[in-house]
């Protein structure tokens, strides 16, 4: 439900129905407020397709919503949200929970702001920067994407209880690279999906400020606030933990119960971040449930810098960062290929989830995913940070904070026993290793971490009855530096073809008439004898590889999943002379929509499909099928 600002929000079409009022949330029903009844939409942003971008960061600058009866409604923004939608494919983001008059409502729109974009591709391990541009050649500025939801599963807002919207901006659906240009350039289609969703097991975050922290019910109230805004609150939030919830609080570490004691300490409007699942939509204020908490200079800090990045090489005190998301203490955003970040005794250092003892500086190794404050050094001229130091040195600063954050390895099994294995290293911290030095890492220089043959530990995790060669993704820590071997402790095992996979196809030459070979509700299956097929953008991505979908026993079967929410789009198509994406959650109403799309003047662009593939079958089972037009 909605929070108070402390100035009136853009547009505002409607009353606020929360407020803070000395330290206290009053949480009452909306019902009968002015002769309106109101209920909450949650709104949650993400990006399941994922693609070959390090970064793609652009402004969300409005959401509106049409009820049927031709009220257009604005999701109160205070300011537009600068966000990086590639970090939107591993982790879902709580965008608002505001309160909204009842109703049906049927369409949704939302601008996406190029004007100052950064966006960058991973060329061989390297972030190398692109230049946005539409479909004419011209400089990306603002573009307005209307969708219409599903006629039989529209958005309803009810009276004093919680609806989720789930919006997905599809990178893969509406980029293409254009490698030969230089600079390197992206032609930029966008689409995106809109759609009423259950409160589901998608892991996300919810960033907000603090309000109060209630012991007793093994719960605290946050104001929220997404992305890097520091201005904005958007819909109250109730966060649940339990017995296990992971607490840093000030650079502290504390599990369950004493985590939201120590809470009761904070002040109001204390920046926090929960990490977790959708509970409870039963009221009018929606409920989180939890696995982690970050709270305060954990999280942000008025006196502090933060980059998150990947560690590329440790050399003495000095760490290169490589993929560096920055954010300034007055919360604007960026991001590096490189930053150089110097390290000390005085760094506090903690690893996210765990409450480990005894970490410091040595406990940062090359390949390690990490979030560090500390004090940025800027340009004379550009303002942009080139270095940051954390060792809390100079007089007056107090000492920067590391937190090694859960990394993903991606490999191809070479060997393994119960208890470890050794990997075909394909990409770490979401880089390929060629971009990384692992000189230093080993106890010896002949022990220093090998790509060839990077050694795992899986404690209680027996992969030996996997073949070789099997594509595998892990979570965990990379060893301290200088202490290898193994290289790295595992905290998860996944084989490849269990993630969730893309299948990407693209047509040149404007499109294709006529892409499929088979259109219905029983599935898709692209022609790959069309003329105007992509020879490149034609291919089954699963983690870092792909596999090119003409080296196939045939054209795979594209199937509709079942027993679960599909998110079927096809557009933009004219709709009341508005260029509108149609999103279909059955499989039924979104044959019969492209059946219609493609009469002959209509010509499909992309197609991305998220679900999994069987070989044995050579079919793709799709959960989220999205036809660029």
């Amino acid at each position: 439900m909605t929070a108070v600002r402390a100035r009136l929000m853009r547009r505002l079409l409607w009353a606020s129905c929360a407020l803070v009022l000395c330290g206290t949330a009053l949480l009452a029903s909306c019902g009968g407020y002015d002769n309106i009844t109101y209920g909450t939409a949650v709104v949650t942003m993400s990006d399941v397709s994922g693609g070959t971008f390090s970064s793609y960061i652009v402004n969300v600058d409005s959401i509106y919503l049409t009820r049927n009866d031709g009220v257009v409604i604005t999701v109160p923004l205070a300011q537009s949200e600068t966000v990086d939608l590639v970090k939107l494919h591993d982790l879902s983001e709580l965008l608002a929970a505001p309160a909204l008059p009842i109703g049906t409502y049927v369409s949704l729109t939302l601008e996406l702001d190029y004007s100052v974009p950064y966006i960058t591709v991973d060329i061989n391990g390297v972030p190398t920067a692109a230049v946005p541009l539409d479909t004419t050649g011209v400089a990306m500025t603002v573009d307005v994407l209307t969708v219409n939801f599903d006629t039989n599963n529209p958005l309803v807002i009810n009276a004093d209880v919680c609806t989720r919207v789930a919006l997905d901006v599809n990178l893969a659906a509406s980029n293409t690279i254009n490698y030969s240009a230089s600079p390197l350039t992206v032609t930029v289609q966008p689409i995106m999906t809109a759609t009423a969703a259950p409160a589901d097991q998608t892991v996300m975050r919810a960033r907000g400020i603090f309000v109060i922290s209630q012991p007793s019910t093994s719960d605290f109230i946050a104001n929220m606030r997404p992305f890097d805004d520091l201005l904005s609150a958007v819909g109250a939030l109730t966060v649940s933990t339990s017995s296990t919830t992971y607490f840093n609080i000030n650079g502290v570490v504390y599990t369950g119960a004493a985590g939201l004691t120590a809470m009761q300490t904070l002040q109001i409007s204390t920046p926090i971040a929960a990490y977790g699942t959708l509970g409870s939509f039963a009221t009018i204020t929606p409920s989180f449930n939890a696995t982690a908490v970050y709270a305060g200079t954990s999280l942000e800090n008025p006196l502090a810098d933060f980059l998150t990045g990947t560690v590329s090489s440790v050399n003495g005190g000095t760490l290169n960062l490589h993929g560096a998301s920055y954010v300034s203490r007055f919360g604007t955003s960026g991001y590096f290929a490189d930053m150089p970040v110097t390290v000390g005794s005085s760094t506090e250092v903690t690893e996210d989830g765990v409450a480990a003892s005894g970490l410091s500086t040595q406990s940062i190794s090359v390949g390690q995913v990490i979030t560090v404050s500390g004090q940025a050094s800027l340009d004379a001229t550009t303002y942009l940070p080139t270095s940051l130091d954390a060792t809390g040195t100079a007089a007056g600063v107090p000492p920067g904070t590391v937190r090694l954050q859960p990394t993903p390895v991606w490999g191809t099994l070479n060997s393994a026993v119960a208890g470890s294995m050794s990997l075909n290293l394909l990409s770490i911290g979401d880089f390929e290793p060629s971009a990384l030095t692992f000189t230093g890492t080993g106890t010896a220089s002949a022990n220093d971490a090998v790509p060839a043959s990077y050694a795992v530990n899986t404690p209680g995790i027996d992969e030996s009855a996997t073949a070789v060669g099997t594509l595998l993704q892990t979570y965990g820590v990379v060893t301290p530096f200088g202490s290898a071997p193994p290289d790295f402790t595992a905290s998860s095992v996944t084989s490849g073809t269990s993630t969730p996979q893309t299948l990407v196809v693209e047509w040149e030459n404007g499109g294709a008439a006529s892409p499929f070979s088979m259109a219905s509700s029983s599935g898709l299956m692209v022609d790959l004898t069309n003329a105007n097929l992509s020879s490149t953008i034609r291919y089954i991505a699963t983690g870092p590889t792909q596999t090119d979908v003409t080296t196939l026993p045939a054209s795979p079967t594209i199937a509709f999943a079942s027993g679960t929410t599909l998110t079927l789009a096809v557009g933009p198509v004219l709709v009341n002379s508005v260029p509108t994406i149609e999103v279909f959650n059955s499989a039924s109403g979104f044959a019969t929509a492209l059946t219609s799309a493609l009469n002959g003047t209509n010509l499909v662009y992309r197609l991305v499909c998220v679900g999994q593939y069987s070989s044995a079958t050579n079919t793709f089972t799709a959960t989220q099928v999205v036809v660029n037009l």
